[in-house]
């Protein structure tokens, strides 16, 4: 939203430019205006979930041409155009620091601030290298060796206690912990009008999630969001993104949960 899509756009008006092409794969419905943000014709490759932030007014100055297109069709594309790029490998990082771990990067502008791991008895079962480095739901890097008091299962980060600089893990990839019936976001970013409320639309939560079923309502300080089904790790800070069909609405930054109503006090 203020790179690709102000900065960029804001200096291809200045080189006189009417349209900016992005490679993502999402479609754009200028027979409306402000353009309608459609999910890409690759279910598998659908990018709208990340511009949802993106406005209407910005979207009447873009095109996605690769939104009507199934990825090995622009593979074959490409390498009939002798293009070096056709075989290149999925990328699955951060395009803009390079093929490099994401930890590395971290490492480079926030100081790591290590603590302590609690299961949900709130009993010590290890160390961490600094809350930044883990996500909900997470199973690999723990470090969490044989436990006394604990069975032989693999641990997953259930919540990220930041006041007191804490990991709290449970067990099992099941763990009822993880999960979560509503959701609060304080400001919700429309591509067009907002929907008539209390509204059923589909929701995801994360990147490539299949759409999840849920009831939007207007409350006093922001929108909450109930869901059909119980979801799983679902995190604060992260995006949700609203869909009708294959239709973006837009999307906002996640608040709050009520995931922690579930574990110990």
């Amino acid at each position: 939203r203020e790179i690709k899509f102000k900065v960029f756009l804001d200096y291809a008006r200045i080189l006189g430019a009417d349209l900016i092409a992005t490679g993502h794969y999402a479609r754009l419905d200028h027979s409306q205006d402000p353009p309608r943000l459609l999910k890409g014709l690759d279910q598998g490759k659908d990018q709208s979930y990340f511009l949802q932030g993106v406005s209407g007014e910005q979207f009447r100055q873009c095109i996605f041409p690769l939104g009507e297109l199934q990825k090995q069709e622009v593979r074959r594309i490409a390498e009939a155009h002798q293009l070096s790029t056709y075989a290149k490998k999925d990328s699955t990082g951060i395009c803009f620091i390079g093929e490099r771990r994401f930890r590395d990067f971290l490492e480079q502008y926030l100081p790591a601030q290590p603590g302590e791991i609690r299961d949900l008895e709130g009993h010590p079962v290890g160390t961490h290298g600094g809350l930044m480095y883990y996500t909900l739901g997470q199973r690999q890097g723990l470090g969490i060796g044989g436990v006394r008091h604990a069975p032989d299962a693999p641990w997953y980060v259930i919540h990220k206690d930041l006041t007191n600089n804490r990991l709290i893990v449970g067990q099992g990839n099941d763990n009822p912990a993880l999960n979560c019936t509503r959701m609060h976001l304080k400001d919700i970013d429309w591509v067009g009008e907002c929907p008539q409320v209390p509204a059923r639309l589909a929701v995801k939560t994360r990147y490539r999630q299949p759409d999840q079923q849920c009831l939007l309502e207007a409350v006093g300080d922001g929108w909450q969001i109930t869901f059909e089904h119980p979801q799983r790790a679902v995190t604060p800070g992260q995006w949700a993104c609203f869909y009708q069909s294959d239709v973006c609405l837009g999307g906002g930054i996640i608040e709050s949960t009520n995931q922690l109503e579930s574990l110990p006090q």
